[in-house]
């Protein structure tokens, strides 16, 4: 049981660090354009064919 005493704390401390990541990606604003961003994948551009 005093395992317990680590890994909740460290369990916690991981949880934040992924919520201050994802908070990071909203304010950098990562999220803005999803529907475009799935649309831009299907587009055929001449452009990006090799030659």
């Amino acid at each position: 049981m005093n395992i317990v005493v680590f890994l909740a704390p460290f369990s916690i401390g991981l949880g934040l660090i992924a919520l201050g990541a994802f908070w990071w990606t909203l304010r950098a604003d990562q999220y803005e354009d999803p529907v475009g961003d799935a649309a831009r994948i299907l587009l055929d551009d001449a452009e990006d064919r090799p030659t």
